[in-house]
């Protein structure tokens, strides 16, 4: 019964309050992050960036700091046109299922361990505080799964409702890239849910802490697996081909403006946060940080809280540097190397990985009886060696460049013909 104050505010103010933190920090995160990507990116092409948007109605310039604020504005006012020719109930549909979704993946995602009670009021709940929106999930990995599927719907939808065939080609590509790199995806995951023996991410988190050995050095595949397939089920680049501007024109959502393409462009790098989310909790260690935050069974006080959001914080703000440092530093794979990646290399090598971990896992008591805890690092120390064997075999294999191969004439080029022979000046 929810008829006193403390039930109330335990079970009905307090979760609303999470749930309204979390879709205010997460919007405005995407929207700084979007600003962050543009200055990272001024710096790769050696230029400048957003800098000059500041304060509405004042002079203040404030670095750029204003510019998601005007862009936001914008879209919102932009005229919000629909064509003629889209299936306009699956046009509209498809924004909101993406961005639904990925705003409700973080109701099982911790953003940091938990706070000493707060209050004080006879009857209400003195335990700690999780930092979580539904802390009582025990199935969270399985929730994220769930509805990451959804959000591929959203693409494929607004490639196919915008009867166009730019878009609907962005639409193929997004089904056959998501559906191959689920696979991968799924493996990497299994290796840490099998060693820790939890769905719950906060339990992985814990686990971690109180070994002090992070799943990264454990299983270098599944990281390197996981990592892999997180950016390509964010589409982010080296893997955009959903999306594919210099050859789709903008790819799924050519033929959306205004509210609804910020729907979508916001839903994408809420993927790229949520993917950064998982590689720090699975692999990371979460919030633990040797001889700072202590493992899982110390007694919280508020300096350690605050300690623990940092140090989850600054992993995750790395993880997101070196999604953008990706994006401008690889070129776009063909789709025929997409696919040959998913089934011929991360599919391997995630099978080999779950194997292992299972092995392991199996034999870990009479392993660690007569080899000790230095077990655990000759475990990871294999998953290494498998890992550049891997990359050896696929250089050697791999076709190399030959440069007495016969090569195609090339092409009369019109325009660069014209411009030799302005520059020497023979017309």
């Amino acid at each position: 019964m929810l008829t006193d104050l403390p039930s109330l505010v335990n079970y009905v103010f307090a979760p609303l309050v999470k749930i309204a933190l979390v879709i205010a920090g997460m919007m405005t995160a995407a929207a700084y992050f979007v600003l962050l990507e543009r200055w990272m990116a001024a710096w790769v092409q050696d230029r400048k960036g957003p800098n000059r948007v500041g304060m509405p109605l004042t002079k203040l310039k404030l670095f750029g700091l204003g510019q998601p604020l005007a862009d936001g504005v914008k879209f919102i006012t932009k005229e919000e046109y629909t064509p003629a020719h889209v299936d306009k109930p699956l046009f509209i549909i498809a924004p909101i299922s993406i961005l639904a979704a990925a705003l409700a993946v973080f109701a099982v995602v911790p953003f940091g361990d938990v706070l000493p009670p707060i209050s004080q009021i006879p009857g209400l709940d003195q335990s700690p505080i999780p930092l979580i929106v539904a802390p009582g999930v025990d199935v969270g990995m399985v929730y994220i799964f769930a509805l990451s599927s959804i959000a591929v719907y959203g693409v494929i939808l607004g490639g196919w409702a915008s009867n166009n065939k730019y878009s609907f080609l962005g639409g193929l590509r997004s089904s056959a890239q998501l559906i191959a790199y689920e696979i991968p995806l799924g493996l990497g995951i299994l290796g840490v849910v099998l060693m820790t023996g939890s769905l719950r991410l906060d339990n992985i988190i814990n686990d971690q802490a109180n070994s002090g050995i992070w799943n990264c050095f454990l299983q270098p595949l599944g990281l390197f697996v996981f990592v892999i397939a997180a950016f390509a089920e964010a589409a982010r680049l080296p893997f955009d081909l959903p999306e594919a501007e210099q050859e789709l024109i903008g790819g799924y959502h050519t033929e959306y403006a205004g509210l609804k393409l910020l729907l979508f462009l916001v839903a994408e790098f809420l993927h790229m946060i949520t993917a950064s989310f998982l590689i720090v909790i699975l692999f990371f260690g979460g919030w633990h940080f040797w001889g700072i935050t202590g493992d899982a069974t110390a007694p919280i006080t508020w300096l350690q809280a605050i300690l623990r959001i940092a140090v989850f914080s600054a992993k995750i703000f790395g993880v997101i540097l070196f999604f953008m440092m990706v994006r401008w530093s690889w070129p776009r794979f063909r789709f025929d190397q997409l696919m040959a990646l998913a089934w011929k290399v991360l599919l391997p090598l995630g099978l080999v990985n779950l194997v292992a971990v299972a092995v392991m896992v199996e034999y870990q008591e009479p392993l660690v009886a007569r080899f000790g805890s230095g077990v655990y690092w000759l475990f990871g120390l294999g998953g290494w060696v498998v890992l550049i064997a891997a990359w050896m075999i696929a250089a050697l294999v791999s076709p190399s460049h030959d440069d007495n191969r016969p090569r195609r004439p090339q092409e009369f080029d019109i325009e660069a013909e014209l411009y030799r022979m302005f520059q020497n000046k023979s017309v």
